[in-house]
């Protein structure tokens, strides 16, 4: 007789991810799966989306946990269906988002037979995943799956995948609850109180500070978030943030400088440049921001925060680290700032902010407009004026629309920001936006895109419409890939190899075939109204916007160049020589 608190592995699975607080599962059943999927059949506590594609489960998963800090969680199954979700996972490892995903597996006995559906997904995502498991035994599976969640959520967030063979589901085993085990892996949160009073003598006797911020401080939470607002005022300093960053520190605060970086303000990459001490706060010197390593703010001292100790010392050498999560040590800062008494050399950050101004003065960010066609600047300020009341969730797709939103969009609050950072994975936006919506009912969410990019994942319409997901989608169509184009024009000599988008779906038209509402605009003086009339629908929408093919994202830090040679725009002819690609910023 079968002991009365045995159940199937299927169901113990079911369980634990109820224990562990998820909610909705984004996932594509298949053979291996059947069984978890017949188990989620029989219950109501954990609402499942079916997606069209298991690339979009991992990026809808991914915005899901981005905007409420939860622990995305993807099902899908063996073979392709595990082997489709790896750009997810992979794009999930590099932005550092915490998922775990579920594959199915053949079952043990078949493993490595090369029986149908199976790929050795294990070993497949080991490179891209923070951590992965093969369960073998059913007794293991309750166990691995909170030990799961926990390596993703703890320290430096990121992806785990568990791995499921069919006859482990169907077996019978006995459930361990979240509180019966213990996990090895402890990363460290607190920081060095040593470490931390230098930092802040440091931070206090600097004469050209800046504090360049990153993802981490978003990652770690709104709490890290408002002890970070809170400490760059109490200094008065200027700070700037990174793509990923971005909503960290708030857009409209005086103090800051923009986003820095290959695309980012000339105030921000010189004050970089010329400072005397760089505070880095949960960013990790990623190649985009700090251009040639060599010219890379040659005479600063630098601390750097984060709570991966790998990051430290990997790409530049730092004077000062401190490993750990950045909402503890930025509490700490500001206490011992306090006990201190520390005071700011006035002076010196006086005249220093008299050189910010300067550099501010160039207006960076300003372009020609035209009555006659849509800029795509324009475009993203009129998106970004007329919706800024609603508080909206912003998600992009990659390349020039992605920097435009970047550069134009202003975010005083963090998790409102969704883009594909470290991986840059055309394809991103509509599923995540579909995550963030599923997350936020009632929120106004927005994915900026391209024409290109929509497509690599435009059969998430279908999620949409089916799940009443009203996700209004921008397209800002300049009939070329935009980013590939702008390299190829300033790079390439103007050789625009497979570039050029001749032929694309009419998207009004597309929409309306998903049962979705399809609007157009071709002139600047139609914007608003198809703006005013896309948040006005309570629907999925797709707005495509005939944008200027010829306008390209500036300034631009070009490859092999410094912080300080930053090309202002397409009559800045200065500098139009790139030096060597070897440590600059790579097109691949």
């Amino acid at each position: 007789m079968v002991h009365h608190d045995t159940l199937t592995g299927a169901e113990i699975l079911l369980k634990a991810l109820v224990d562990q607080g998820v909610e909705v599962i984004f996932g594509y059943p298949g053979g291996a799966v059947l069984p978890i999927y017949d188990e989620l059949f029989k219950q109501n506590r954990l609402r499942h989306v079916l997606v069209r594609h298991e690339q979009a489960a991992v990026h809808a998963a991914e915005g899901y946990a981005r905007s409420t800090g939860k622990v995305g969680c993807v099902l899908v199954t063996s073979g392709p269906g595990a082997t489709n979700a790896v750009t997810g996972l992979a794009d999930a490892l590099c932005d550092s988002v915490p998922l775990v995903c579920l594959t199915g597996q053949v079952p043990t006995h078949l493993i490595g037979n090369d029986a149908f559906q199976e790929a050795d997904i294990t070993g497949i995502t080991r490179p891209c995943t923070k951590h992965n498991y093969l369960v073998k035994d059913v007794n293991d599976l309750a166990k691995t799956v909170h030990e799961a969640f926990h390596v993703a959520r703890s320290g430096r967030p990121g992806p785990v995948l568990v791995d499921l063979p069919k006859d482990v589901v169907q077996a019978k085993g006995e459930y361990q609850t979240p509180s019966k085990v213990k996990s090895k892996y402890k990363p460290q949160v607190k920081g060095d109180l040593k470490a931390i009073e230098k930092a802040v003598e440091m931070i206090a006797h600097a004469k050209r500070p800046i504090f360049y911020v990153g993802g981490g401080v978003v990652n770690s939470g709104p709490a890290a978030c408002q002890l970070l607002t809170q400490f760059v005022r109490m200094t008065g300093y200027p700070c700037t943030l990174t793509l990923m960053g971005l909503g960290a520190f708030p857009g409209s605060d005086p103090l800051f400088l923009g986003m820095l970086g290959m695309h980012g303000t000339v105030e921000a990459n010189m004050a970089m440049h010329d400072c005397d001490l760089m505070i880095n706060i949960g960013a990790r010197f990623d190649d985009r921001v700090t251009g040639k390593l060599d010219g890379f703010s040659p005479k600063s001292k630098k601390i750097h925060v984060d709570i991966d100790p790998s990051s430290i010392n990997k790409n530049v050498a730092v004077d000062l680290p401190i490993v750990g999560d950045c909402a503890h040590i930025l509490e700490d800062m500001i206490k011992v700032w306090k006990a201190k008494q520390a005071r700011v050399d006035e002076k010196a950050l006086k005249a220093w902010w008299a050189k910010i101004d300067q550099w501010r003065g160039t207006d960076c960010l300003s372009f020609e407009n035209s009555n006659k066609i849509i800029k795509p600047q324009y475009a993203i300020q009129r998106l970004y004026e007329m919706t800024r009341h609603r508080n909206p969730y912003f998600c992009t797709e990659v390349g020039q629309h992605q920097m435009w939103a970047a550069q134009h969009l202003r975010f005083d609050l963090p998790l409102h920001w969704l883009t594909s950072g470290g991986l840059g994975t055309m394809g991103y936006g509509l599923p995540s936006a579909m995550g963030v919506q599923m997350a936020h009912p009632d929120a106004l969410v927005i994915n900026i895109a391209g024409e290109a990019s929509i497509q690599m994942n435009i059969q998430e319409m279908a999620t949409l419409v089916q799940h009443r997901l009203p996700v209004k989608i921008v397209i800002l169509n300049n009939q070329y890939l935009g980013m590939v184009r702008q390299w190829q024009e300033l790079i390439h000599g103007g050789r625009y190899s497979e570039s050029h988008m001749i032929h694309h779906p009419d998207f009004v038209k597309l929409a309306e075939a998903f049962g979705a509402v399809g609007l157009r605009a071709e002139k600047p003086s139609e914007v608003d109204g198809a703006i005013k009339e896309m948040i006005a629908v309570d629907r999925p929408v797709i707005l495509e916007l005939r944008t200027d093919a010829s306008e390209n994202v500036f300034p631009m830090i070009m490859p092999g160049m410094a912080h300080n040679e930053m090309v202002l725009g397409p009559e800045d002819k200065g500098r139009d020589k790139p030096g060597s690609e070897q440590d600059g910023m790579v097109l691949v």
